[in-house]
């Protein structure tokens, strides 16, 4: 079995629209610390990273919620995520965050990468569409009644009450999150990246060549 010189530690990135709490602790990045303090104790050479994760649907709803932007609220809770983490004496080498540069760059390069090489597979789709703020709806942003329990504050990709999975379509009498307006159906574009293509090399690196 090949022996590794160097150990990259990390823990599930918390999202920052809100604070830690101490299950995040027990189950996320105390078990995490304690392997990073374990090789540092052996002499090993390790880096144990993490970071607040700062994009998504439930930063700008909290901020459109609070009358802020999405900058703001994340500003505001990596703050008190890293005071926390800090306080509680979580040893990582790099604490960073989602929304710095590098991540933007390195991201964009990898679509990129993939984009001018031709690997992706383009198809267009309808796709829910809020007309009074002219923009497309992630699932999250959609909201209705639950087909299976009859909740009728549930989202477009699940129920929050009976725990089902859901797609936007199944939700009955949708309205977009953002302005309550009953959303339409609009073309898009999407890039889908076909990983069947890589299914073979995949199993030999995963199953054969990382056993460990």
């Amino acid at each position: 079995m090949k022996e590794f010189k160097r150990h990259l530690v990390t823990a599930a990135l918390p999202y920052a629209n809100g604070p830690v709490h101490i299950g995040h602790l027990a189950g996320n990045f105390l078990p995490a610390d304690i392997y990073a303090r374990y090789l540092r104790a052996n002499k090993k050479d390790v880096l144990f990273i993490c970071g607040t994760d700062e994009h998504g649907v439930p930063i700008t709803i909290r901020a459109m919620k609070e009358g802020v932007t999405p900058q703001d609220i994340v500003d505001k809770y990596y703050a008190i995520i890293n005071d926390s983490l800090n306080t509680m004496g979580i040893s990582f080498d790099i604490f960073s965050r989602t929304s710095k540069p590098i991540h933007h760059e390195t991201s964009q390069a990898f679509f990129k990468t993939l984009y001018d090489k031709g690997l992706f597979e383009e198809k267009e789709s309808e796709q829910y569409f809020d007309e009074e703020k002219q923009t497309f709806l992630a699932d999250r942003y959609i909201t209705g009644t639950c087909p299976k329990c009859q909740n009728p504050n549930a989202y477009g990709d699940q129920c929050e009450k009976c725990g089902s999975a859901l797609s936007p379509d199944e939700l009955i009498n949708p309205k977009s999150a953002l302005s309550a307006s009953i959303p339409i159906k609009r073309k898009t574009k999407h890039w889908y990246l076909p990983l069947q293509n890589y299914e073979a090399w995949l199993k030999t690196w995963i199953l054969e060549e990382h056993q460990d």
